[in-house]
């Protein structure tokens, strides 16, 4: 009796093994991404992040052998220690690219396509406060594109059409959350006589960020690694035009827990270059200005890891310096592109000046092993000395597409 209850529960042990370990197959299998790109041969494949995996090699004349040196892509399999099966992946060569990586700070100004409410303006009466474009369903984020069937890509652009409806409802076409609306809204008149909509509206935004790096054979540049969006409502900044100018920083303001800091600077008055995207992975553009930055490789996705790193960035004057930190996160998948990476400021001449990461650092290098690894997107509010980065070769491939 006691012998079958002792195997009894041997068996559920090693059920509850197998059910664990086959659960953590399934997590390593999950934090694979479908494609890999190389610079060498298909089987030279390997996650610096998971140095226990390698790639099953084919057998002696099979197909996909011979496929692995004819073509530059194909199917390989990553195995745990050579001999579990945990994921077959799509692996690509391509020749390694070269870009020039900067830290140099430059200044963006750009005018959105359209106008982004970001506050309203209640006008009160002895019937109370009253709000024509609330009581038309408007609300703060929203953008307004037209407005009595003008177009609207300014604060001028909607007063015009306001007093040309003269107190009669107008058409008012907006965006919310990318889906497009109409609402119909009947301006107030004030003491003056003049005709409100009772919405403060932004049409320009301008900021101090880094230049990641430029790519000089095609003329484009990358920066700040998130997109420009507004100060009031968060919302992203819908791109019509904008540009580029070099920024001389003159000051920092420390950060601290539950304070970010920020970087403060000079904008010069010559253009640089165009912005031609306003991404969520960044700010990408054509580049005209001199030669900037110093040639490095970008590193593909699977050989950053954990370990030491230098963050490239400026915190006084127009040339950056290199400052130690530590990647502590690898994350080759997930929903946000711009937390692939969990980094940690150790360069004590850095944390001495400005606490950490501030403001106007985002779009900051980061080189490992002689390679461009990353870019830094944001700060951990509550410790400035930690931030998230998103890959390099993600904003790559963002640049690479704003010229096609």
């Amino acid at each position: 009796m006691r012998k079958h209850k002792f195997l009894r529960r041997v068996l559920a042990v090693l059920a509850a093994c197998l059910l664990l370990g086959a659960a953590c197959l399934a997590g390593l299998a999950k934090a694979l991404p479908d494609t890999f790109y190389i610079d060498g041969a298909l089987t030279d494949l390997k996650i610096a992040a998971m140095p226990f995996l390698s790639v099953a090699q084919p057998r002696q004349g099979s197909v996909a052998a011979d496929n692995a040196v004819a073509d530059k892509s194909g199917n390989v399999t990553l195995t745990l220690l050579g001999v579990v099966p945990i994921k077959t992946v799509r692996a690509v060569s391509t020749p390694r690219r070269t870009v020039q990586v900067c830290g140099t700070p430059f200044g963006v100004k750009m005018f959105s396509d359209g106008a982004l409410i970001v506050a309203f303006s209640d006008r009160y009466t002895a019937l109370g406060s009253e709000n024509p474009a609330k009581a038309a369903g408007l609300r703060l984020g929203d953008w307004i594109v037209s407005a009595g069937e003008r177009p609207v890509r300014s604060n001028d652009d909607l007063t015009a059409a306001i007093q040309a409806a003269d107190g009669a409802s107008l058409s008012v076409v907006y965006r919310r959350d990318g889906v497009q609306h109409t609402a119909a809204l009947t301006p107030a008149q004030d003491e003056k006589g003049r005709y409100k909509a009772g919405v403060w509206v932004r049409d320009s935004g301008a900021g101090i960020g880094t230049m990641s790096f430029v790519d000089a054979q095609h003329g484009t540049f990358a920066g700040l690694g998130h997109s420009i969006s507004d100060t009031d409502t968060g919302t992203e900044l819908t791109l019509l035009s904008g540009e580029i100018v070099p920024v001389t920083i003159t000051g920092c303001i420390r950060g601290a827990a539950g304070s970010p800091g920020e970087l403060r600077g000079e904008f010069s008055a010559k253009a640089v270059g165009q912005v031609l995207a306003n991404d969520a992975a960044g700010v990408y553009g054509s580049y005209t200005g001199g030669t900037i930055g110093q040639a490095v490789p970008v590193a593909n996705v699977q050989e950053v890891t954990p370990g030491e790193a230098e963050l490239w960035t400026t915190v006084q004057g127009t040339t950056a310096q290199p400052y130690k930190v530590r990647i502590e996160r690898v994350t080759m998948t997930g929903s946000d592109p711009n937390r692939n990476l969990l980094i940690k400021v150790t360069d004590e001449r850095l944390l001495e000046k400005t606490g950490g990461i501030v403001q106007g650092m985002s779009g900051s290098p980061i080189v490992q092993n002689g390679q461009l690894a990353a870019v830094l997107t944001h700060v951990l509010v509550n410790d400035p000395a930690k931030g998230y980065a998103i890959f390099a070769a993600t904003m790559l491939e963002k640049a690479d597409a704003v010229i096609k």
